[in-house]
C-alpha cells in the first residue's frame, strides 16, 4: 500500500468497538435464505476449503513461517473474532476480488464492494429527495442526479437506489456514537422515466477503524488505512440484476491507494458548483436483465 498521499486526520474516527459488532449484526440481518447463491453443494464446499487450506500450507512452506509467527497469527484471528471485525477484514482484504470475479459474467454498470457499513431496511422515499440528515449537518451540499435504464437504453420505471455514505468527518450512522439511525441513508424510488434526484452532502475520505486487530495488522505491514470519499449504492428493479457499487470523486485523496482496492476509473464523478450553491453531478445506471444472469438477480 502506498503511503505517499496526504495524511489528513479526521476530526473523529470510528472505533473498532463502534463498528465491529453492528457490522456483524447488519450483515446477518441483510442475508436472505431465498438467495440461491447462499447455498453450495458438499462437493463445492470441499473443493473450496481444500484449495484454501492447500494455499495456506504452501505459503507456510514458501515463507518458512515460524512458530512465533504462527502463534501471533492465531492470536490475531482470535482478536478479530472477539471484536466482531470479521466483516471489516473480509471487505477490506478480499471482497474486491470476489466482485472482480463476479464482474466477468456481468453487463451494465460496473459494481464494486459493498463494504461493512451497509444497514438494511432504510426509509423508502420518492425522488426527488433530500437524504435524512441532522439539522446542522456539516458538509458541502451535493445534488446527485441521473437515470436508470436497461441495456437498450429504455428507462426502468420505479427503480430503487439504496444510498448511504459517511458524513464530512468520516462517520457512518449505525457505526458511530451520537449519530441518529438512518442519517445520510435512504431507499430512493426513481420516477416513471427511471430518473432520480438526490440532495445530500459530499462525504469525506476516512480511515477504517484502526484501534482493533485490523489496524494492528495494517501498522505491522506498514500500510495506510484510508479510503477515498465515496457514495454507496445498491441499484435494483424487479427482473434485473442488482448493482452493488460506489461512486468516487475525481481528484480525491487515496483514489490510487484505496486500502480496500475498490476504486475503478469508470466509477468517478466530478461535481461542479451550481448557481444554487450546491455541487451538481450526474451518473446514469444501466441494469442487466435477470435472464442474462446465471444464478439470479443479486449482484
Amino acid at each position: 500500500m502506498s503511503t505517499t498521499e496526504p495524511t489528513v486526520t479526521p476530526t473523529v474516527t470510528p472505533t473498532a468497538a463502534d463498528a465491529g459488532t453492528p457490522a456483524s449484526q447488519h450483515f446477518r440481518a441483510s442475508r436472505t435464505v431465498a438467495d440461491p447463491t447462499d447455498s453450495a453443494s458438499a462437493e463445492r464446499v470441499s473443493d473450496l476449503v481444500r484449495a484454501v487450506r492447500d494455499a495456506v500450507h504452501q505459503v507456510i512452506r514458501d515463507k518458512q513461517v515460524t512458530y512465533p509467527e504462527f502463534r501471533a497469527t492465531k492470536q490475531w484471528l482470535m482478536d478479530v473474532g472477539e471484536t466482531g471485525e470479521w466483516p471489516l477484514v473480509m471487505d477490506v482484504f478480499f471482497e474486491y476480488v470476489i466482485e472482480d470475479v463476479a464482474a466477468r459474467a456481468q453487463r451494465g454498470t460496473l459494481g464494486t464492494i459493498q463494504g461493512p457499513f451497509y444497514v438494511p431496511d432504510q426509509r423508502r422515499l420518492p425522488s426527488p429527495v433530500t437524504l435524512p440528515a441532522r439539522p446542522d449537518e456539516k458538509g458541502d451540499p451535493l445534488l446527485f442526479s441521473g437515470q436508470v435504464t436497461d441495456l437498450d437504453g429504455n428507462p426502468v420505471a420505479g427503480a430503487e437506489l439504496d444510498v448511504w455514505h459517511a458524513d464530512d468527518q468520516g462517520y457512518y450512522s449505525g457505526f458511530a456514537p451520537d449519530i441518529p439511525d438512518g442519517n445520510l441513508r435512504a431507499l430512493i424510488v426513481a420516477d416513471t422515466d427511471g430518473r432520480f434526484e438526490i440532495t445530500t452532502i459530499r462525504p469525506a475520505p476516512y480511515q477504517i477503524p484502526t484501534d482493533g486487530p485490523t489496524g494492528e495488522l495494517l501498522r505491522a505491514a506498514g500500510w495506510h488505512a484510508w479510503r477515498p470519499a465515496h457514495l454507496h449504492l445498491l441499484v435494483q428493479a424487479p427482473g434485473y440484476r442488482r448493482i452493488t457499487t460506489q461512486l468516487y470523486f475525481t481528484g480525491g485523496d487515496w483514489l490510487h491507494s484505496d486500502v480496500a482496492g475498490a476504486t475503478k476509473p469508470e466509477l468517478l464523478i466530478d461535481p461542479q458548483p451550481g448557481e444554487d450553491g450546491r455541487l451538481h453531478t450526474n451518473y446514469d445506471f444501466v441494469l442487466e436483465p435477470v435472464t442474462n444472469v446465471p444464478g439470479g438477480a443479486h449482484g
